[in-house]
């Protein structure tokens, strides 16, 4: 498990034994997770579960605004 960056005390992780598609875990109270490469390669929310929605809200939008940075990570991690 690769702790990618912390914000609004949310915690942004790819796990290394993960598999595709392209997906980001943030865990704050619940934990949630993002699909990297959706429909036109925008950001989708997969599930989510116990989360605020404004940690939910705050976590969409830095998954969107980082989500190159992840990108990489994730190509960097599983090759």
């Amino acid at each position: 498990m690769v702790t990618v960056f912390r914000a609004h005390g949310l915690r942004f992780v790819i796990f290394s034994d993960d598999h595709e598609p392209a997906h980001v875990h943030v865990f704050g109270d619940g934990h949630a997770k993002f699909n990297l490469a959706g429909v036109d390669e925008s950001v989708e929310m997969i599930w989510v579960e116990g989360m605020k929605k404004g940690d939910l809200r705050r976590a969409m939008k830095a998954v969107e605004e980082r989500r190159a940075e992840l990108l990489a990570r994730w190509r960097d991690i599983h090759g």
